[in-house]
Formats: structure tokens, C-alpha cells, sequence
């Protein structure tokens, strides 16, 4: 099985780290079922988030017997330190220990340092003196926020988004993070679900020896997938780099990543699905998204306010709702 060292961390993970954000969709029983099977088939390092709603609760459910031999990650949204000491202490009743491996700042829109207005730092520096995190780190959405954290050399790891279709402006992120010895998580490897092909993702992602992916697993199916890949783990191959370039060019420019950042929206559009029905309309079988529920959830962008808070929130700078307007045209001629 290939692994990685996150930096200076010295933490080693497999090369298959399991995304916990979609088991909150599960019950708990096959939550727990697909944790502990993932674990007992050689995945060390489990991810999860306060804002993943019972996620961490059903990773303290499957591993409160075997905490000591396995790494876990979470994350803090909170914009303060009294928010930052409610969720660490939240979290850590949730996953039913006494330590998190890696604490992280869940993308915010500015990088924390001790001393400022938030007191997030200090925070993050108090918790670590007290044994409660091990390491710090901190996700993000933008290049701008990740390059200031990395210069820093404030933080242990940094999540970001990297897959095949990485940017050279992401590939500097995944460089500069191995110049600077900071572990480098990758997270949307399969870019929301627009890469179908995951062997290709994973054999993509394997030429960095730092990159530790994270792959977001809801169904046994999937989690089969990637445990295949702990004996045989694909190589890159030059037919999956012709197909990597055909899906870089069919999937350059603006485009929605799915992160989900822009939501909720006030009249309830699944904006950050439905912004890229058209690319799911092509790379996906077109009958699960031309279903009667689809129809009604693509016809909702007709109730659009134009308030433009998803466009404001989004990490990319998109403009959301011209998405959203290019892509209901494109989806009603599909019907």
C-alpha cells in the first residue's frame, strides 16, 4: 500500500484517505459498517468537519476502541475564539477522544495568525499546549489565502483542492507546501464527481510524494473502489494522460467545483449542483439527471432573487447566477 508523510508532522497516512463529509447521508450502522471496513482494510486517516453535520459522531461511534491506531482530522468554522473552544470541545465529545490529530480552520476567508482581532490562532496554539491537538492546519478554496498560510510556516498541513484538472496556480500550492515541509491533503480529487474515472485520479495523484488524497466515500461500492487500488494502485498510463487532457480542455474556463460554499441560497437552488448540470448532462448518465425530481430542482433557478450572496461567497469568483441561468437553458433542451 502507498503512503505519505504529511510534512513535518511525521504523520504517515495511506495514499487513500477517507472523506467523511458524505457518510452524514448514511445511517449510523453503515456509517460505522464502512468506517470500520475501511480501516480494517489499511485506511489510517479519516477527515471529518463540525459543519458535517453528525459525521464525526458516527467516526467516534466506529473507532472509540481503536482511536490509538488510526488518524483523524476535523475542522472549525468558527469566527471567534469562544466559537473555537465550543467546537473543539464539541468535537472532541463527538469523536469519543481525547486529542485530534490534525485541528484545522475550515476555508476562511483570511489566514489566522496569533495576535489578530480573532483570536483564532491562539486559540489553536492554547489547545495544543493543553493536549487536546497534536498538529495545526487549515483548508481553503483560494490561492490567495492558501499562499499567505504557507508562507507563514504557522501550519503543519494545508487542504486545498487538487486533481487532474489543477491549475498551474495549484500545482505552485502542492510545490511550495513540499519546499516548506507542510503536509498537503488534497481534497474534490475527483473534482465533485465531474472525474469519473478514479483510477485515473488516483494514478494522477500518485506522481506527488506528498499529496495525501481524501476521497469523499457514502457507498460500499465506492469504498471497494479505492481499497483495490491499497494492492494494485494504478499507474499513469499514456492513454489516461491523452483522456486527461481531453477532460482538461472540455473542462477549462469558469466552472462550478461543487464546493458549496455559496450555500444555502434564500429560495432553496441547489446552486452548486444544478451550476454545472450541464458538464454532469455529458460526463454522467443523462436518465438520473432528467428525472422528475431534477426537473423540479432545475426549475427552482426560475425563482432566482438575483440577491447575488452566492456569487459574493464563492471562493472562485464565479458569477454563480449566470451559471445557473446558462445551465437551465442547456438543461431544458435535454427534455
Amino acid at each position: 500500500m502507498q503512503t505519505v508523510t504529511l510534512g513535518k508532522t511525521g504523520l504517515v497516512v495511506s495514499k487513500n484517505g477517507f472523506g467523511a463529509l458524505p457518510i452524514q447521508r448514511v445511517a449510523k450502522k453503515d456509517a460505522v459498517y464502512l468506517l470500520q471496513k475501511a480501516f480494517y482494510n489499511g485506511i489510517n486517516y479519516f477527515d471529518s468537519a463540525r459543519w458535517y453535520s453528525d459525521s464525526e459522531e458516527k467516526l467516534g461511534a466506529a473507532f472509540s476502541y481503536t482511536r490509538d491506531k488510526l488518524i483523524i482530522s476535523t475542522k472549525t468554522g468558527a469566527q471567534t475564539a469562544a466559537g473555537f473552544w465550543k467546537d473543539l470541545e464539541q468535537s472532541l465529545t463527538n469523536l469519543q477522544t481525547d486529542h485530534i490529530d490534525i485541528y484545522q480552520f475550515h476555508n476562511p476567508d483570511f489566514c489566522p495568525k496569533p495576535g489578530d482581532q480573532s483570536g483564532l490562532y491562539d486559540a489553536m496554539i492554547e489547545a495544543k499546549k493543553q493536549g487536546k491537538i497534536r498538529f495545526i492546519g487549515i483548508t481553503n478554496h483560494r490561492l490567495a489565502v492558501a499562499k499567505e498560510a504557507i508562507e507563514s510556516d504557522l501550519y503543519d498541513t494545508m487542504q486545498f483542492p487538487f486533481s487532474y484538472l489543477a491549475t498551474d496556480a495549484d500545482l505552485e500550492i502542492v510545490k511550495s507546501c513540499k519546499e516548506k515541509n507542510m503536509g498537503f491533503i488534497a481534497m474534490k480529487a475527483l473534482s465533485g464527481g465531474l472525474i469519473t474515472d478514479s483510477a485515473m485520479a488516483y494514478a494522477y495523484l500518485a506522481q506527488f510524494d506528498n499529496v495525501a488524497p481524501i476521497w469523499g466515500i457514502q457507498r460500499e461500492n465506492e469504498l471497494d473502489e479505492f481499497l483495490s487500488y491499497n494492492d494494485n494502485p494504478p499507474v499513469l498510463t499514456e492513454k489516461m494522460q491523452e483522456q486527461i487532457e481531453r477532460d482538461r480542455k472540455d473542462l477549462s474556463g469558469d466552472f462550478c467545483r461543487g464546493c458549496g460554499y455559496c450555500m444555502p441560497c434564500p429560495v432553496g437552488i441547489e446552486t452548486n449542483t444544478c451550476a454545472r448540470m450541464s458538464l454532469f448532462l455529458r460526463r454522467a448518465p443523462q436518465e438520473t439527471y432528467l428525472s422528475k425530481e431534477w426537473q423540479l430542482k432545475m426549475k427552482k433557478i426560475e425563482d432566482c432573487l438575483h440577491c447575488n450572496q452566492c456569487l459574493s461567497k464563492c471562493p472562485y469568483g464565479l458569477n454563480t447566477p449566470e451559471l445557473l441561468r446558462k445551465n437551465y437553458e442547456d438543461y431544458k433542451t435535454f427534455l
